[in-house]
């Protein structure tokens, strides 16, 4: 098997370092990730300039770019075999609810995914993050059952691990993404130079988060395993809308 890992947090977080030598003695590891931290660049590819690929001491590759860029360059053109698999992560914090819209670690799964393969975003949840060992261990459990029973489709799933040791983990549940409140406002500063400058404020907190939602199982110790898809359509507005055409038509 050969698993193809990424992440938004750039080559040298120990999330991805973690992940790989977990999986290392399960499949056939590439990584390619970003050359800096990339967290929030969501599903953006870089079009604007040339992209450059190195390779790090330790056998890790490392784009100038988004991850995106990075499963994308992977895959389409820079492995002279396809991965089985793409993992992403392990993320330095959640990506739960709304998060996975602006996630870069959800965004190198994605492409993965878009371009056929199924593919894993492993996020860790928590403050300290001192249990990256406990995320490395359920990658390698969902590894072990793709070998047993391999997805026939492409897939997408966003799995996200309380930071917790692995004795403390009551297990897995699926899980359908939560919702957040509105976000914090930005907050304004004042640069040495005298210019104003405004810091992104935090996530709200979590709304939507009651049973069956990957808030409340994080939050009650479950690994979260949310499966994602990428059609946006929303189909319950179908006929709505075509009714607004129809109506104003005239």
């Amino acid at each position: 098997m050969r698993i193809l890992l990424s992440n938004d947090d750039g080559y040298f977080a120990p999330g991805i370092a973690a992940l790989a030598e977990a999986l290392a003695p399960l499949a056939e590891i590439t990584v390619v990730a970003p050359e800096r931290d990339r967290s929030g660049a969501s599903n953006s590819l870089t079009l604007d300039r040339p992209l450059t690929w190195h390779t790090a001491a330790n056998g890790f590759h490392y784009v100038n770019g988004t991850p995106t860029d990075c499963v994308h360059m992977a895959v389409t053109g820079m492995l002279s075999e396809l991965p089985d698999m793409v993992i992403s992560g392990i993320n330095a914090g959640a990506n739960m609810g709304d998060d996975t819209i602006y996630s870069g670690t959800v965004a190198a799964a994605t492409e993965g995914f878009l371009l056929g393969i199924p593919s894993i975003a492993i996020s860790l949840n928590g403050r300290t993050l001192a249990n990256y060992v406990t995320a490395a261990r359920a990658a390698v459990e969902l590894v072990e059952r793709v070998r047993r029973m391999p997805i026939k489709t492409p897939s997408l799933l966003n799995v996200n691990v309380p930071d917790l040791p692995p004795s403390a983990i009551q297990g897995i549940q699926t899980t359908r993404l939560g919702k957040r409140h509105k976000a914090e406002p930005v907050i304004k500063m004042v640069n040495p130079r005298g210019d104003n400058v405004y810091w992104v404020g935090a996530a709200g907190a979590a709304a939507d988060a009651g049973p069956g939602t990957d808030f409340h199982a994080v939050e009650h110790g479950w690994i979260s395993i949310t499966p994602l898809q990428m059609d946006l359509t929303n189909f319950g507005q179908m006929d709505a809308v075509k009714g607004w055409l129809d109506a104003t038509a005239n």
